[in-house]
């Protein structure tokens, strides 16, 4: 069982919780042997999940991430409707969040749409950016939202930082 330690988020929304922080701390090793540097980083247990299967594809930890989000849902019970995952910043063969959010709708039988929030324009990763008014400005004008979508509908939505 994956220990997490939900935090509200504050925002422009009812509710908002993180299961717990990805990186808890990071040591500087030095550089390799191609001037790369190394570190030596710990994760929260879900943060090692998130980054194993984000990072090294390791879909092995899909079912551990959605039970540990799906207890939480559960406890928490929003009463949502449907769950859509915020658009991905970054390309890969396989969304992580789509991953995680397909599952977990299919695990607490809550309709998904992938696509019920839709980016509309490039932006920066921000997981490196702290300051709630600088991503607030990033992510001006970056999405649109499917109205007939998420119209009547109590909304989960779901990111996998």
């Amino acid at each position: 069982m994956v220990n997490v330690r939900p935090m509200r988020i504050p925002g422009r929304w009812c509710a908002g919780y993180a299961l717990d922080y990805h990186t808890l701390g990071s040591t500087y090793l030095g550089d390799d042997e191609y001037g790369h540097p190394m570190f030596d980083t710990k994760r929260s247990d879900v943060g090692e999940l998130l980054f194993r299967l984000k990072y090294r594809a390791y879909v092995s930890v899909l079912d551990e991430l959605v039970a540990t989000a799906a207890r939480f849902v559960q406890s928490w019970n929003p009463g949502v409707t449907l769950l859509v995952p915020v658009p991905p910043s970054r390309a890969r063969s396989q969304q992580p969040v789509h991953l995680i959010a397909e599952a977990l709708g299919r695990t607490m039988g809550i309709l998904v749409d992938l696509d019920g929030v839709a980016r509309v324009k490039e932006t920066h990763e921000l997981k490196n950016v702290y300051a709630y008014d600088e991503r607030l400005r990033l992510l001006e004008g970056a999405h649109t939202v499917k109205a007939s979508v998420v119209r009547g509908q109590k909304v989960l939505l779901f990111d996998d930082l």
